[in-house]
């Protein structure tokens, strides 16, 4: 079956207003309208709630996170919290995975294939976690990675939370370019306790910003997914 993909560029944008968005495009999907598209955008700083979420892993009250110009979500994605601003790279692939592809797993894993190349262009290796779900890499030896069982300070680079329903995608990835890591001190990212977070930034890659990136991002998503992009479009 032949596959298409369009991406959508909308710059940076409020987390509630592309939730709306995404929900309108699945409701066109699963009624067999619409194309499979790709939205590519950053958020203003917003904390996420997602199913799974536990209220020890946030760190800050919302009194406190307005303070600090963040804003508190609550989402419909699987996982636990995590954090979007400004500098990351976020990408929302609502995708009809029928009828060959319903398999929730290969999905995932086509999302941390497509980080893990992405980042290897910007020079540096990553890789997965046995446990956690995401894209992981050695701040000790960025520009190595063989597997988290060796590797000497594990730090978290891309985060992947997706809802599935009716066999049609939401939500996607988030990869830290740029962004400033302190935002991170608010919460537990992911629920993780025991390793870190970084950015390409800050493990020496090719600093890039989320707008440059998201045209690369689509084409190797396409790849990855053995779909063919029909077009990239600025919003």
């Amino acid at each position: 079956m032949s596959r298409t993909l369009r991406g959508v560029w909308l710059g940076r944008r409020p987390y509630s207003e592309v939730v709306a968005l995404q929900e309108r495009l699945l409701a066109e999907r699963q009624a067999g309208r619409g194309e499979d598209t790709v939205l590519l955008l950053e958020h203003p700083p917003v904390v996420t709630l997602g199913r799974g979420a536990k209220p020890e892993h946030l760190l800050a009250t919302p009194e406190t996170l307005a303070e600090l110009g963040i804003v508190l979500e609550q989402t419909s994605r699987g996982g636990d919290v995590t954090l979007h601003a400004p500098g990351q790279l976020v990408a929302y692939p609502i995708v009809d995975l029928n009828p060959d592809r319903r398999d929730v797993r290969r999905f995932v894993q086509a999302l941390t294939e497509t980080l893990r190349r992405l980042v290897a262009e910007l020079g540096v290796a990553t890789g997965t976690h046995p446990k956690h779900v995401g894209l992981w890499a050695d701040r000790a030896e960025p520009r190595k990675f063989e597997g988290a069982s060796t590797a000497t300070d594990l730090v978290k680079l891309g985060a992947i939370g997706v809802r599935i329903s009716r066999w049609v995608t939401m939500h996607g990835f988030a990869l830290n370019l740029v962004n400033d890591l302190a935002l991170y001190g608010v919460i537990v990212p992911c629920g993780i306790r025991e390793h870190g977070v970084a950015s390409v930034a800050s493990l020496g890659g090719r600093a890039v910003t989320p707008e440059a990136l998201a045209p690369r991002a689509l084409e190797i998503l396409a790849a990855v997914t053995e779909a063919r992009v029909t077009a990239f479009e600025r919003r």
